[in-house]
């Protein structure tokens, strides 16, 4: 009788490795971030209509991976750089740059080693530093 067991362990590691970067959201950002990427005000910052303005401030790039829900967050190196790519493409396609070049598994591995301190700060520095029209 432990074959059922087995195989429904493995029918569901198998199904959370095939996870798409819209059910990783669903299962671990919109908690916070709301289904369509729209803040809580006064607690977490909005992604809609914002995520993608990040990749034009020196250093932006490395905060999308280095917050505290990505850095920290359960999801393998590549799964996380699947799920950047599509929150920017999904929720601030207005704003990615001509330029983007995709995150990599590579790339989240070596920014997610780097801890922010103060990440509201790092944030209002980025911001502040925005082309202006961002």
């Amino acid at each position: 009788m432990r074959f059922p067991g087995v195989l429904f362990l493995a029918l569901v590691l198998y199904g959370h490795a095939a996870a798409s970067p819209h059910t990783d959201y669903m299962l671990r950002c919109m908690g916070c971030h709301l289904p369509d990427g729209a803040e809580t005000p006064g607690k977490v910052p909005p992604l809609k209509d914002h995520v993608a303005k990040f990749l034009a401030a020196k250093g932006g790039r490395a905060y999308l991976v280095q917050v505290p829900g990505t850095r920290q967050s359960a999801l393998s190196n590549a799964a996380v750089a699947d799920l950047l790519n599509w929150l920017v493409r999904n929720f601030d396609a207005v704003d990615v740059p001509a330029n983007f070049t995709p995150y990599t598994e590579g790339e989240v591995a070596a920014l997610r080693s780097h801890r922010l301190h103060d990440v509201a700060a790092e944030r209002a520095r980025l911001i502040k530093s925005l082309p202006k029209g961002n």
